[in-house]
């Protein structure tokens, strides 16, 4: 599998990010399978969440003979200082190490979130004193959403976070307003040398019926968007967000089915036009941030 530089972090991260949110609701002997599917891939960068239901305990129970092999990424939710304090402590508890590469502050994709995470007594505060006491490598951000990249533009402007974790997929490249602020982040990310990640590179749309702020219920993944299924138009969506070389990987979608078709789509990418053109093909795809269920 290729590797790409995470910015000034210096590490050879595959392209293929293992997205932990699959694993939040799975079995532990579907975790081991997965996760040992992604190693015999080649995946050597794992991102998890405190949020991601029991993905840190999967992880976890497994994590001494994972550990050495991969960069291990988690992330904080919360925007006060002190509970975000606590959550980073007990994400290694539950991760069963004394040291994550990465911690992220996670779903930051409004500028409302942002001043909460990075006022005075905000999760920042925590995130820097990890940092400090050796807890956690570097400092990253995270975030949804159509304002997702201009506010993780702003983010850089406040704090040199070492990683950006923002969307970026075909069919939101259709959007003039989009296309500006990818270019306006991703160059102060290269100013910085920040390292760039991306997310909902093989989502197709919203699940059908489900209101903003309603839970997803019993649908066909485990993903609270409807992915891209079939291996051609996966294949299609891996190779168009690659093509982006500014771009270090993607992260792989939140449900353990998925991953051999992006494993595949690795290593068969097709064309950019050639993908660009099989997406268009794709009935009702369309962002999946119009009616996210929180």
């Amino acid at each position: 599998m290729q590797r790409r530089r995470l910015g000034r972090l210096g590490h050879d991260s595959s392209v293929l990010i293992y997205g932990g949110a699959a694993l939040g609701e799975v079995s532990q002997e579907v975790a081991d399978a997965s996760v040992q599917e992604a190693l015999e891939a080649g995946i050597n960068h794992f991102d998890v969440a405190a949020d991601y239901g029991e993905a840190e305990l999967r992880l976890g129970a497994m994590m001494d003979d994972l550990r050495p092999q991969v960069f291990l990424a988690t992330k904080t939710g919360l925007r006060d200082r002190e509970p975000a304090w606590a959550q980073i402590n007990a994400s290694l508890e539950r991760l069963r190490t004394d040291r994550v590469d990465l911690l992220q502050l996670h779903a930051i994709g409004e500028l409302d979130e942002l001043d909460r995470a990075t006022r005075p007594g905000g999760a920042l505060e925590a995130a820097v004193r990890a940092q400090e006491e050796g807890l956690v490598g570097a400092v990253g951000i995270t975030g949804h959403g159509t304002s997702a990249a201009a506010t993780h533009l702003e983010a850089l402007r406040r704090f040199p976070f070492a990683t950006v974790l923002t969307p970026l997929s075909a069919v939101l490249w259709r959007e003039e307003a989009f296309r500006a602020d990818w270019a306006a982040l991703t160059a102060e990310i290269a100013r910085q040398d920040a390292g760039l990640m991306t997310i909902k590179a093989v989502s197709r749309r919203n699940w059908p019926g489900v209101a903003e702020g309603q839970p997803v219920g019993e649908q066909a993944f485990a993903t609270w968007y409807e992915p891209l299924a079939d291996a051609d138009t996966i294949r299609a969506a891996v190779s168009w967000v690659l093509a982006h070389e500014e771009v270090t990987g993607l992260a792989t979608a939140g449900d353990v089915r998925l991953l051999r078709h992006l494993v595949a789509a690795e290593r068969d990418r097709m064309d950019v036009l050639d993908a660009e053109a099989a997406l268009a093909r794709v009935e009702d795809y369309s962002t999946p941030f119009a009616t996210m269920p929180w």
